[in-house]
């Protein structure tokens, strides 16, 4: 009798196959992957910039002297992000900014007072205020500016574009009403 194949192992070869083949390519993806960035590292969330603190420019630093009031400082500066009860006569203004894919930007300005009066100040490096803003915008490009005058041809082409027709005449602005109805229903106060 010939030899005749039982339908069982014919599903076992196929399924040995499968299994090695599934391994086969399981084992290729991890020698990829190891090559290749994953899908998390290139695409990532997106995170807001995170802005604590007073901003503090080289121009108010500047514009503080010895023996100015509290409130001088105060209305110069702006309140104080630190004002210890321990430290009365010492403010400290703070700042910091977490921007994603950049350096946290973080910068100090302490005031002394001595009865009341400004005694002196230290800080880190301060920006100018136009290096401060310049630093907050770097998503936009310098663009071409724009044209902020109109040639004659411009000017003749919106005239004609918004000519009024002087043929008829234009009908008077009507009044406003001086006459409103009541708020409430007669029968409403009871």
């Amino acid at each position: 009798m010939p030899f005749v194949r039982h339908p069982s192992s014919a599903v076992r070869c196929l399924a040995l196959g499968l299994v090695v083949t599934a391994v086969s390519a399981l084992s290729a993806c991890s020698s990829v992957s190891d090559r290749l960035p994953s899908v998390g590292s290139v695409v990532t969330p997106y995170k807001i910039d995170i802005v604590q603190g007073n901003v503090v420019t080289r121009e108010q630093a500047q514009a503080l002297r010895a023996g100015m009031a509290r409130e001088q400082v105060r209305d110069l500066l702006g309140s104080p992000l630190l004002a210890s009860v321990f430290h009365a006569d010492r403010w400290d203004y703070v700042f910091t900014f977490r921007r994603q894919g950049q350096a946290t930007q973080s910068r100090r300005l302490t005031v002394f007072f001595k009865d009341a009066v400004l005694e002196r100040f230290e800080s880190d490096e301060l920006p100018s205020e136009a290096e401060f803003v310049a630093s907050l915008d770097t998503s936009r490009k310098p663009g071409k500016a724009p044209v902020l005058q109109a040639t004659e041809e411009q000017l003749k082409a919106f005239e004609a574009r918004n000519a009024v027709v002087t043929g008829g005449t234009n009908p008077p602005p009507v009044a406003p009403a001086t006459n409103y109805p009541p708020l409430e229903s007669p029968g409403a106060a009871k």
